[in-house]
């Protein structure tokens, strides 16, 4: 294998996907047989131009749950000290007071296994965490503590609902068992043991370890400007477990061979209970991908079956990052893939396959994506080529749009996804819809704090003659324009994520009157739930949720 990746033909058409899917920089890691082998391609930053290598540092996003499910399946293995934690025990036990949700039957029947599979009825909500640029930052207990306000949106156990906050729940519970914090944990356990002496939680514990200049920027394809727009991410503590694990190819191979082996931490015990399978990810009735079976979710990582071989993977995906490790356990081969722009996830997909099929052999004519960037693509492949500036001409244009340090304009979340990482667009308004309607009230009548016991604050405010809500302090900072629709209540929500280039997105808002006076605003903020999160107008929380609920537990307006 260490050939084939080292090939002429195999680093071209890497080099031309790159190019074909706006990534930067990508690197590279096998093992196969117990032999490792590493290549980088590209740049890790565009200015100041570095290039990107194995040792290259990425936000290996959700790829650390992985990791935040092996430190509590550690916990299992060692009854000694942790003999109530277990992975049938019930959360609402391990965690009394803190681990609390709405709804009859969920705080009292959800367990261990529920949390790490993505079954809890719970769906995202990633927009009510408050990050770095929030005076009260959410931490994992806060995180925890808050479930008991957001509302769920599926009976336990009955879907595959993919969750990040659960996973911060996960090393909640770490924390509270072990006393330590989980950035020492994981070091204890897995970094030092594994010799993975460049791999850290939180991007500030690489740069005060002085590995600052090995971590790569993030990047976004502007289609507008035909350019790069490139960022550095600081600390997101409300995201630790679900990911924010900072990594190389390198090092995260060495993450992989130990599953592969069953070497330091990982025994056979806690490998067989990570790999239990647990979760149906796709359950609808429709035809698989050619060689594939049904997707499951087991704990922190995914299980399929490819030709005939089991694959184990996780994806990981943030705004301007993108990454993927998988295993084949019957053929001791493992690979990981990162990347430094989302367009990565489509390169790594391609390479799964491409790696996989060269491991088992398969004739050439059985690989089709072999021939994607052939001859028949190079007039195309040239106008990309021609319309991307070098890596080492690309400007960051963020700073100068905003007219600020734009490493201190937003804070870098992992990004909301099903693939399980890959972010849900919102369906545009249907064209069929009768057209918008003046607006007769006064912008001023709906300005003012509201306030949801689980999201917290929204301050809608007047900015270029339309209300606007500026919530650049969450997890996934984002702002948002309101546009009028209908009888002075229905609006249309313009979000725009902050560390994206691609535009807004449409959502539902809707303002509730009484007394000639606006009183609730409703929004659109989690697509799983029913109908919108409703917020009371006046007042707000002090950022620690235990303000008492003003509204149903549904999310809706009482």
């Amino acid at each position: 294998m260490e050939d084939y990746i080292r090939s002429a033909a195999f680093n071209a058409r890497i080099e031309a996907m790159m190019r074909s899917h706006h990534v930067p920089g990508l690197s590279l890691a096998i093992v196969h047989k117990g032999k490792t082998a590493s290549a980088g391609w590209g740049k890790a930053s565009l200015d100041p131009p570095k290039p990107c290598t194995p040792d290259t540092l990425f936000d290996i996003a959700s790829c650390s749950k992985s990791l935040t499910a092996a430190s509590v399946a550690l916990l299992i293995d060692d009854n000694e000290k942790y003999p109530k934690v277990q992975w049938d025990a019930v959360m609402s036990e391990l965690l009394p007071d803190d681990f609390v949700m709405p709804g009859v039957g969920y705080t009292e029947n959800v367990t261990v296994d529920d949390i790490l599979s993505h079954r809890t009825g719970m769906p995202r909500h990633d927009l009510s965490c408050l990050g770095p640029l929030s005076p009260h930052i959410d931490d994992a207990r806060s995180i925890t503590r808050n479930l008991r306000h957001l509302p769920v949106a599926t009976p336990l156990r009955s879907k595959f609902m993919y969750n990040n906050l659960m996973y911060t729940v996960a090393t909640h519970l770490v924390e509270v068992k072990t006393k330590k914090t989980f950035s020492d944990f994981l070091q204890e356990n897995f970094f030092v043991p594994l010799g993975m002496d460049s791999t850290n939680l939180q991007p500030a514990e690489a740069r005060r370890k002085g590995l600052g200049d090995r971590i790569g920027a993030g990047y976004d394809w502007d289609k507008a400007k035909v350019a790069y727009q490139g960022f550095q991410w600081p600390d997101a503590p409300e995201a630790q477990g679900a990911g924010l694990v900072v990594s190389s190819a390198n090092d995260m191979i060495k993450w992989v061979k130990a599953l592969l082996h069953c070497e330091g931490p990982i025994n056979g015990r806690v490998f067989q209970g990570l790999v239990r399978l647990r979760t149906i990810m796709e359950p609808t009735w429709r035809k698989p991908k050619p060689h594939t079976t049904t997707t499951m979710y087991a704990a922190g990582l995914v299980v399929h079956t490819y030709r005939g071989q089991r694959v184990v993977s996780h994806d990981g995906s943030g705004f301007g990052f993108s990454g993927r490790f998988f295993l084949l356990p019957d053929l001791h081969f493992g690979t990981v893939i990162l990347g430094n722009a989302d367009g990565a996830f489509d390169i790594q997909c391609t390479l799964t396959k491409e790696l996989i099929d060269e491991v088992l052999g398969v004739p050439l004519p059985e690989r089709p994506y072999l021939t994607q960037f052939t001859k028949k693509k190079t007039s195309k492949s040239a106008r990309i080529k021609k319309s991307t500036p070098p890596p080492d001409q690309a400007q960051d244009k963020r700073q100068e749009r905003l007219g600020g340090d734009a490493s201190k304009e937003f804070a870098v979340r992992q990004d909301p996804s099903t693939n399980p990482d890959r972010a849900k667009e919102k369906k545009p308004k249907d064209p069929k819809q009768p057209p918008p309607e003046p607006q007769t009230a006064p912008l001023s009548a709906y300005t003012g704090t509201y306030w949801h016991p689980g999201y917290h604050t929204m301050k809608v405010a007047i900015r270029d003659e339309k209300l606007f809500i500026d919530a650049q302090d969450r997890s996934f900072g984002f702002t948002i324009t309101l546009e009028h629709f209908t009888e002075n209540r229905k609006f249309t929500a313009h979000m725009t994520f902050c560390l994206t280039t691609g535009g807004s997105s449409p959502v539902d808002a809707e303002f509730v009157w009484e007394n000639g006076e606006v009183v609730r605003m409703g929004l659109d903020l989690e697509e799983d739930v029913k109908g919108l999160i409703w917020f009371g107008k006046g007042g707000g929380d002090d950022g620690s949720g235990e303000r008492s609920p003003v509204l149903s537990e549904e999310g809706a307006a009482p």
